[in-house]
């Protein structure tokens, strides 16, 4: 008698044994599976798995395998198949290279600056009562952006119009009258000089009495004594008069001195521009000089370039340049050539050309990085190719050469790049040489040794 164990053992070998008699039709199958598409692997199940459930679900996972490997195989035939090879061309255009007179403009880089920048500080001493502008602010001419408390400052200039009030009428004019021209016509002197005229007869009639004996020597000397009295108040006022207009002049200069300081009380735009940055706050004291905010004027901005020595024979007072940043990707803005420095800076062997760009709608910015192409009288022989035609791939930049009906992958060293009627081109300081032939793809990618043909873009033949 057979055990339990020894069946199940029994029964697990006949089962494999006859799954495997049943793998033995599968190569025929995969072989027609090419043929057919795989229909076959439907006809094959059905008529085995109808015997035996078990020895079905072992055939389901090899005809399973065999169609995996069917698709791989498929596929890598389909993939040998690529845009590229002999019988797949790629559709390309060319571009002859050769050599084309150019005109050359000097590239170099810079930074923008405002065309005023100050730092507006307090002229008098006092509370801050109100900041009327902040940062980013807009401000004309002439707007008040900070105001002092005026209080002690206006005590001032009440007190210094008292003294110039108080001169005028020592000197007898007006509020509005000019000082007197002639200090003889001051009541003051008119009154000195009378005094003198009385003392000078009384002292020539005492002269003639003394010589006739009908004074004595003592009369005589007293009215000599008060002769010389008078005289000398006569010119004491003289002089009073002269001392009062040159004090009427020290106080009015002190008046308006005073009233400027008012003035001062209230801080100002000196010129057009936008609020940089502010440094003071309503309420705290602001010293003399101290620093309250800094104004910039950007209706026109200062591009400042650095042009490479080599080129300090050809930048010219007057040129308009062409401006390019990060900001306004693809949009050029215009300058013009203002100032040039007539030194050269040793460290970087560049020297610096100013630039004047009108900036009404604010859209350039202080300090903005910028990129410039400046015109030049040089004229020399160059090569071009259109941007397209240039591959740019970590750090290094190529072309595809063509060579027969296939090209080559070469690397070219560019010198820059232009924009003009032509569109966007490198210009190709080594590697190309006239005519080398740049193949351009129309349609897909270009790889070294690919098959290409020629063909127009488009409607448009092709470039050459």
């Amino acid at each position: 008698m057979r055990s339990s164990a020894d069946n199940n053992f029994w029964r697990e070998k006949h089962v494999f044994l006859a799954s495997t008699e049943a793998l033995k039709p599968l190569t025929v199958v995969a072989r027609q599976m090419r043929k057919t598409g795989g229909t076959l692997i439907t006809v094959y199940l059905r008529n085995n798995l109808k015997h035996d459930s078990q020895l079905g679900m072992m055939s389901i996972v090899a005809v399973t395998v065999l169609a995996v490997m069917f698709a791989g195989g498929c596929s890598k035939n389909q993939a040998s198949s690529v845009l590229g090879d002999a019988t797949h061309p790629t559709p390309v255009h060319f571009y002859t290279v050769a050599e084309e007179s150019t005109r050359r403009r000097i590239q170099a880089v810079g930074s923008l600056y405002a065309l005023e920048e100050s730092t507006l500080s307090s002229q008098v001493e006092g509370r801050v009562a109100a900041v009327l502008s902040d940062v980013g602010d807009t401000v004309n001419e002439g707007q008040a952006l900070v105001t002092l408390d005026p209080q002690e400052l206006q005590y001032e200039v009440d007190r210094q119009r008292g003294l110039v009030s108080q001169v005028r009428a020592q000197l007898g004019i007006g509020p509005n009258d000019p000082p007197p021209a002639d200090p003889k016509k001051l009541a003051s002197v008119q009154r000195a000089e009378a005094d003198l005229f009385d003392a000078d007869r009384k002292y020539s009639r005492a002269q003639q009495m003394f010589k006739d004996n009908l004074i004595s020597q003592q009369q005589l000397d007293e009215a000599a004594s008060r002769y010389q009295s008078t005289r000398a108040t006569y010119t004491v006022a003289l002089q009073e008069v002269d001392r009062l207009k040159a004090l009427l002049i020290s106080s009015d200069a002190s008046e308006k001195l005073a009233e400027k300081k008012l003035g001062d009380a209230t801080l100002r735009a000196p010129f057009p521009g936008a609020i940089k940055t502010r440094n003071v706050h309503p309420g705290e004291y602001l010293r003399v000089q101290s620093p309250a905010m800094v104004l910039v004027r950007t209706d026109r901005l200062r591009a400042r370039l650095a042009v490479p020595e080599r080129w300090a024979g050809w930048v010219k007072d007057g040129a308009v340049v062409d401006l390019h940043v990060e900001a306004f990707p693809g949009e050029t803005f215009h300058g013009k050539i203002s100032r040039i420095n007539p030194a050269v800076a040793q460290d970087s062997r560049t020297f610096e050309a100013e630039a004047l760009i009108t900036n009404l709608d604010g859209r350039l910015k202080p300090g903005f990085f910028l990129q410039a192409s400046i015109p030049s009288e040089k004229e020399d022989k160059a090569i071009f190719l259109p941007e397209r035609a240039v591959n740019y791939r970590y750090g290094v930049y190529k072309v595809f050469l063509l060579n027969g009906n296939r090209v080559s992958e070469h690397q070219i060293r560019p010198a820059g790049q232009t924009e003009d009627e032509h569109g966007r081109r490198f210009e190709v300081a080594e590697g190309l040489k006239p005519g080398d032939r740049v193949a351009v793809a129309i349609s897909g990618d270009l790889h070294d040794g690919a098959t290409v043909e020629e063909r127009s873009e488009g409607n448009a033949p092709a470039v050459k």
